[in-house]
């Protein structure tokens, strides 16, 4: 199974390809879309859209994962994460790539054991779950390895208990 996982945001969007297989799980791409504050949201959205895409192209995964909005004190910030998810969920749409989303927490007590669990504490367990020499950067591409492995390993799980209530 290979995954997308996606840390959603206007600004960053991170992103991270993880494969499992095996019961091991392997990183094979991460990083940040950057679009500049600029630009009209229009063309920022269209900028994340096409680089989505291009990933979906290049690694064809079998589902994306994507942090749900965390709703907080800043209503302009929860905005703008929510366009930022809908171009992500529109490229996977018309390629029909399924989505699902995860909580943070959800995400950081799967990688982590523990919900609460800090940047520092993602960063260091996705190095370490992954093999990698040293913890990804920027946080928004830890992240949305988290988020990828946080599905890579609840989908079978998820799936077998829809088999078992059919």
């Amino acid at each position: 199974m290979i995954v997308l996982g996606i840390d959603p945001g206007l600004a960053n969007t991170g992103y991270g390809v993880v494969r499992s297989a095996g019961g091991r799980l392997a990183a094979l791409d991460g990083g940040v879309i950057e679009t500049p504050a600029g630009l009209p949201l229009e063309r920022r959205l269209a900028d994340i859209h096409a680089a989505v895409d291009a990933l979906l192209a290049e690694h064809e995964p079998d589902g994306v994962a994507l942090e749900e909005l965390y709703f907080g004190q800043n209503v302009r910030t929860a905005f703008a994460v929510g366009h930022a998810r809908g171009a992500v969920m529109l490229a996977a749409g018309q390629r029909g790539v399924p989505c699902a989303s995860y909580t943070p927490q959800k995400v950081k007590g799967s990688v982590c054991g523990n919900g609460r669990a800090g940047k520092d504490q993602v960063a260091r367990m996705v190095q370490a779950l992954l093999a990698l020499s040293e913890p990804p950067r920027p946080d928004h591409a830890s992240d949305a390895l988290a988020v990828a492995m946080c599905h890579a390993n609840c989908a079978p799980l998820t799936a077998a208990l829809a088999g078992a209530s059919a």
